[in-house]
């Protein structure tokens, strides 16, 4: 356990201003810039591997690169729509059944991405539809590069000082300027190297050394699966959200932790599920 001589001891928070820049009154703030980078990062990767149809089964990718441009708009409403109304029913719903207008201050509390999965898998499943592109196919190449907005997105909580971690004495432990004055986990770079960079390269992993496309469903599935062992370990050490606290015990058991878990057993059966029909294929 530390003691508060430590935590007092440790770095100052970097002195990094939440806008990166302003358009007159425009204030363009970095919260904002990570989610055009990982759209449009996850967008170019996503235009790249539709493009190798011997990623695909049959030596045929099922979505065309102008298919790709169109579902863009579709996945930012999904995530941002789905992000937003995720956290305030999982997170936030006393305070915005209390001030209606609360659902619209971002500031207050942000996404979540709980929320904008599940906006963007509807958003995934009508543009299959629309389009006749197998759902899973569609999964399958969306789950490979939501890893580019999960490592933005992680980057930009740091440097809004939100979503900090629990109090520690470690050497890179840092204090934040809305954390009080004790020193506590950068948990949201170790999401962003976790969710982001490790994922990303275990995703492209099986992407282009195993071939998993060919087994629609199965990327999918490594995505939620490695999604979820990420965020319940790195929830661990990142502090709860105040209004919610611990669900169980003093240091036991968060909202993160209850929405992950159930992902493994969906991330496992969708991997399965795929394996077994590929070998039906055969």
């Amino acid at each position: 356990m530390p003691t508060a001589a430590n935590l007092l001891a440790i770095m100052p928070f970097p002195d990094i201003d939440p806008i990166a820049f302003s358009i007159g009154p425009l204030a363009i703030h970095w919260y904002g810039l990570a989610y055009v980078a990982g759209i449009l990062l996850g967008w170019a990767y996503a235009r790249r591997i539709a493009a190798n149809d011997s990623l695909w089964p049959g030596n045929v990718s099922p979505i065309s690169k102008t298919q790709l441009d169109d579902f863009i708009v579709w996945a930012a409403l999904g995530v941002v729509l789905g992000g937003r109304l995720g956290y305030i029913f999982f997170y936030d719903l006393p305070a915005v059944l209390r001030t209606p207008v609360r659902a619209l201050e971002i500031w207050n509390g942000g996404m979540s991405f709980h929320g904008g999965l599940t906006g963007t898998t509807i958003a995934m499943i009508l543009f299959a539809r629309r389009n006749a592109i197998p759902v899973w196919s569609l999964f399958d190449i969306v789950a490979a590069v939501v890893p580019f907005g999960m490592f933005f997105g992680r980057i930009a909580n740091f440097i809004n000082g939100e979503l900090w971690g629990r109090l520690t004495d470690v050497p890179w432990a840092v204090v934040f300027p809305t954390g009080g004055p004790f020193a506590r986990h950068p948990s949201q770079l170790y999401e962003a190297g976790l969710e982001g960079i490790v994922l990303l390269l275990v995703l492209a992993a099986f992407v282009y050394g195993m071939r998993a496309l060919k087994s629609p469903g199965f990327i999918t599935g490594v995505f939620v699966c490695g999604y979820a062992l990420s965020r319940i370990f790195v929830e661990f050490f990142r502090e709860p959200d105040a209004q919610l606290g611990y669900l169980l015990g003093t240091n036991w058991l968060t909202m993160g932790m209850v929405l992950s878990f159930p992902m493994i057993l969906l991330g496992l059966w969708a991997m399965l599920r795929a394996r077994r029909q590929a070998a039906l294929q055969l």
